[in-house]
């Protein structure tokens, strides 16, 4: 039987709610079955693909260095234990229910809040568009804040009440959610959400104490808090506006946030002033201690000087695994000495982050800690049990669920070599094979530059497949190429298989350099003679220290040649600002495969220590490990460096292509088998824009919003027929009788009937508010309420005449509390009104206040699809991309006809038409303007929408009809924006004869005008 996971692991679409998973046996192993039609529940058993060589091992054994099925210690007085995986199971039961509410006013948020999840939800991005996950991970939050916060019954209190018992054994001074998201699922978009949501509510509630303007961002180094800078509202690549998450009329709210991006490492109390021993001995002579130490206060001052004055800010921790508080009574495994090194390390690392927190809440005081981490797992030492998950943890995408989801890559590690011995593939736990060889003691009695057999091995085999996956990227006209990364144990290390992979100098017996030659070529940074590469392919970096910001002398003189070589380049760009060396390795590596950037042509990175986190290179196919790996979480935080997608394109089933990382030397035990895979290069990008020097074929459109009508002196009447006749669909209501029993005793019956009655005047006043209000607005879009006595009437009418219809267990009274139900009745009534008076009424369109017109020299973006090159004399566009040959097809019928001025490709210009089907608002993106000469008695030209139709379904009806209707009619009335018109075309193959048509009969008509 096949395996569907290796076959197809990608299931769900990644904007979407998952609705199936891959079937996991006992042992956490893929099964052979077809997958399971139901989102994968949370759960911490990580899926371990079991060497082909080892003997069957119980699951227990294979899990035993993290015990993640319990949550040790985490217990209240009376002996409770939190395991916050039941909770969060149960979270995405509520807030699957409460996602399906249709109408924003029974989710029980702020009009703000509800604003914003409309705009997440239903936007039309034209780039980035949230995930699924990013969009659960913000609504989680606001769930819990606002609904289940202010609940007042049990059913959804007790999920706040467990999320601050969590709180108040592990962070007995804070109020902490934190959100686990697997790497390359989007972090940084839900800080901005949150910073949003937050910001916007509190502009407009500055009373309320759930929001707040004030953040500080904290990260583990400085390689992130650069990249964070695109949460600062004004910056020029910030998320709000790139990636469109605030509708456009709520950025001036936005503005007003104070935001501090810093690293933990500045959360401490430095020296007032330096001082070295002696001196202080001198100054301190026999009185008490000099105190030479910030206090808290200055400490905040320092790092947060924006924020002062202001109180209840929200704190954001990026990477937040790095972040707890240590169990003073806990009790650790046993450590080997390099395991007991790096436990070290993290416990002083995460004191100083909750330390600095707690300062903060002390100083300024706190509104809420939110946690953001594809790990938030206690480390090991921590005195928690290792691995166990942070307890207030509340949202979970882990990385079996983005690999479903297509999110991200999927790793593929050895199960299998062909050694007759061993249980586990020595590429897979490589560093228990050369961990000795490459000791110091070891290393003093072998030749220079010489590297243990199996580590070249491991280099040359995955050198190998990078080599066909560079050449497949060079055949596709890739510009960046793929990138392979190691990851070393010490300084030492990394710089033996630096110079080894790349190439190294010497001086010879005269005092001359010597060039040794890279033994991997394509990574070498030496040309044919020996000359250094005036861009080098291969980087040696060293994580601590570039996060520091300072550069030891030793690895400074490491990499003096290439830092200068970076530096000539960086002036060549034209770039001639002073930049630290720390600060210019920091460049080159957050760049990496970045097109015209400093980084974008690196092939190899050789890194000291595990690679930053936050990372956000997304070309990097193949990971080397040579250091030890203690833990499970230590491997999947490495291997997600090399998890983040290239290509974000759909293919035709609406699904993200599959995507691979290949990792040895790191024993990450997630699912992995032995597969032959051609290298699949993403596609190549182009960018698509308005070109300056075609200007005069520039296109522009108004922003319509809605629709009004006018009715001449404002006599409203209505006849009513048949089809006013409204029957309320018991689908809408669900069910309308329950039988509810206990486990003893009588039970009894609930049913919709008894729940409530509604006088006939109620009735008719819910539905004349509705009608004017959405039917009957001014030229601001205000309601008409003036007109509210005569529709009451007609609504008074249509009841007593009988035209509403309750069937079974429905009645009137619904009208007044299902919007969707009193919405249809509306509608009913107002088509009444409107064909009643044919012929005497006007619609005019509504513009957006704030952004009236909308251009062609707006048009900026890149795409992957297949384009059309523009004609230079027919179109203020470059390229029409071509989501299928049609569009190609009408683009050269455009080109070639004589009475065409201009066309554009409705892409990337935000041009969409609003429209209704039945109770839902919706938006319809046409496929083209075009500019027509119709001879036109004025002379001005016509500006003609056109629509490419195959198949002419319901939503293709409704919208020409809103077309022709509403829209064209509407803006015509305005006469401020021109003359417009609508065509939809069916026939590819008549497209040229529809369109020529089209265009004889305009001339016709004006011809005819003009004898009149």
């Amino acid at each position: 039987m096949r395996n569907s996971f290796y076959e197809n692991p990608i299931l769900n679409s990644p904007y979407r709610e998952p609705t199936r998973h891959h079937s996991l046996d006992a042992g956490g192993q893929p099964t052979e079955f077809e997958p399971i039609n139901t989102r994968r529940p949370s759960s911490l058993i990580t899926p371990v693909p079991m060497s082909k060589k080892r003997r069957e091992l119980s699951f227990d054994d294979r899990q035993q260095d993290i015990d993640l099925s319990i949550v040790d210690g985490l217990e209240t007085a009376n002996g409770q234990q939190y395991d916050p995986v039941p909770i969060i199971n149960e979270i995405r039961k509520y807030m699957k229910e409460w996602r399906c509410l249709s109408n924003s006013r029974d989710w029980g948020v702020t009009p703000v809040t509800a604003r914003l999840i409309k705009h997440w939800r239903h936007h039309k991005f034209q780039s980035y568009r949230p995930f699924f996950c990013q969009l659960e991970a913000i609504e989680t939050v606001i769930w819990l804040t606002e609904v289940a916060r202010r609940s007042k019954t049990n059913r959804l209190n007790r999920f706040w009440s467990y999320v601050e018992s969590a709180n108040a054994t592990a962070n007995p001074e804070l109020l902490r959610l934190a959100m686990k998201m697997a790497t390359g699922s989007g972090k940084t978009t839900v800080m901005a959400m949150l910073i949003a949501w937050q910001t916007i509510n509190a502009v407009h509630s500055p009373t309320s104490k759930l929001f707040s303007s004030g953040f500080l961002i904290i990260t583990p180094g400085i390689t992130i808090k650069d990249r964070l800078r695109v949460l600062m509202p004004n910056d020029p690549d910030s998320y709000y506006r790139e990636r469109e998450l605030v509708p456009v009329d709520m950025m001036s709210d936005l503005s007003r946030s104070t935001i501090v991006i810093t690293n933990y490492h500045s959360l401490q109390c430095r020296d007032n002033f330096e001082i070295n021993k002696t001196a202080r001995a001198v100054l301190q002579g026999r009185g008490k201690p000099i105190v030479n130490k910030e206090s808290e206060g200055e400490m905040i001052r320092r790092v947060a000087r924006p924020l002062m004055g202001m109180r209840n800010i929200v704190v954001i921790n990026d990477e937040a695994h790095h972040c707890y508080r240590e169990r003073p009574d806990g009790q650790a495994r046993d450590l080997t000495k390099d395991e007991k090194d790096e436990a070290t390390e993290n416990n002083k690392a995460a004191r100083l982050w909750i330390n600095g927190i707690e300062a903060v809440k002390r100083k300024l005081g706190l509104n809420a800690v939110y946690d953001l981490s594809a790990t938030p797992f206690f480390l090991s030492g921590s005195g928690w049990a290792e691995g166990t998950l942070f307890p207030w943890t509340i949202s979970d995408f882990s990385l079996i669920d983005a690999i479903e989801s297509g999110i991200v890559k999927l790793p593929r590690v050895p199960v299998d070599d062909n050694l007759p011995t061993g249980e586990v593939p020595v590429l897979r736990e490589l560093w228990q094979h050369i961990g000795v060889s490459l000791s110091k003691r070891v290393r003093s009695s072998l030749p220079p530059h010489s590297i243990p057999a199996k580590l070249n091995t491991a280099l040359q085999s995955l050198y190998g497949h990078y080599k066909k996956t560079f050449d497949a990227w060079q055949d596709e006209g890739i510009e960046t190429p793929p990138v392979f990364i190691v990851v070393c144990n010490s300084t030492q290390t990394s710089k033996l298989v630096y110079e080894w992979i790349s190439g190294w100098q010497t001086e010879n017996e005269n005092g001359e350099l010597t060039t040794k030659k890279a033994n991997l070529q394509l990574f070498s940074n030496f040309d044919n003679d020996g000359n250094p590469l005036a861009r080098p392919n291969t980087l040696l970096i060293d994580s601590r220290e570039i996060e520091s910001g300072e550069l030891s002398n030793k690895f400074i003189s490491i990499t003096r040649q290439e830092v200068e070589r970076f530096k000539r380049e960086r002036i060549q760009r034209g770039d001639r600002s002073e930049i630290s060396d720390a600060e210019l390795l920091r460049e080159v590596m957050n760049t990496v495969g970045k097109a015209g950037r400093l980084g974008e042509q690196i092939r190899c990175v050789v890194s000291v220590s595990m690679l930053t986190e936050g990372w956000d290179a997304n070309t990097v196919t193949h990971i080397l490990g040579v250091r030890a790996f203690g833990t499970q979480l230590l491997c999947e935080q490495v291997v997600g460096r090399g998890l983040r997608r290239l290509n974000y394109d759909l293919n035709e089933n609406e699904l993200f292509d599959p995507e691979y990382a290949d990792i040895l030397g790191i024993p990450f035990d997630f699912t992995a088998k032995p597969v032959v895979a051609i290298p699949a290069p993403p596609k190549k990008k182009r960018t698509v824009c308005s070109i300056i020097e075609r200007q005069a074929l520039a296109i522009s459109f108004p922003h319509v919003i809605g629709y009004r009508i006018e009715f001449p002196h404002e006599c409203i009447r209505a006849e009513f027929k048949n089809e006013s006749s409204y029957t309320i669909d018991h689908n809408i209501i669900g069910s309308s009788r329950t039988e509810m029993s206990g486990i003893a005793g009588k039970g009894h019956q609930l049913s919709l009937r008894q729940v409530q009655e509604l006088r006939m005047s109620s009735l008719s006043w819910h539905l004349a508010c509705d009608i004017v209000s959405r039917y009957f607005l001014d030229e601001d879009s205000n309601p008409k309420w003036y007109l509210f006595g005569q529709i009451t009437i007609i609504c008074k009418k249509w009841l007593a005449e009988g035209y509403l219809n309750c069937p079974g267990d429905t009645a009137p009274w619904m009208l007044a509390y299902y919007p969707e139900i009193l919405a249809q009745a509306s509608e009913k009534i107002f088509n009444a009104i409107s064909s009643t008076q044919i012929g005497k009424q006007r619609i005019k369109a509504v513009i957006d206040r704030g952004r009236p017109e909308g251009s062609t020299h707006n048009v900026h973006f890149q795409t992957s699809k297949e384009i059309y090159r523009t004609n230079i004399k027919k179109c203020h566009i470059n390229y029409v991309v071509c989501d299928s040959g049609w569009e190609r097809t009408f683009a050269r019928v455009a080109e070639r006809h004589p009475r065409v001025v201009s066309y554009v490709k409705n892409q990337g210009l935000d041009f969409h038409v609003p429209y209704r089907d039945g109770i839902d608002s919706r938006i319809y993106i046409p496929d083209f303007i075009v500019r027509i000469r119709d001879d036109h008695p004025n002379g001005d030209l016509l500006n003609l929408i056109v629509e490419i139709k195959g198949v002419v379904d319901k939503k293709a009806k409704i919208t020409k009809e809103t077309m022709l209707d509403k829209w064209i009619p509407g803006v015509n009335n305005l006469k401020k924006f021109g003359r417009w018109d609508f065509v939809q075309l069916e026939d590819e193959l008549g497209f040229d004869h529809q369109f020529a048509d089209y265009v004889n009969f305009a001339i016709e008509k004006n011809t005819l005008k003009k004898v009149a």
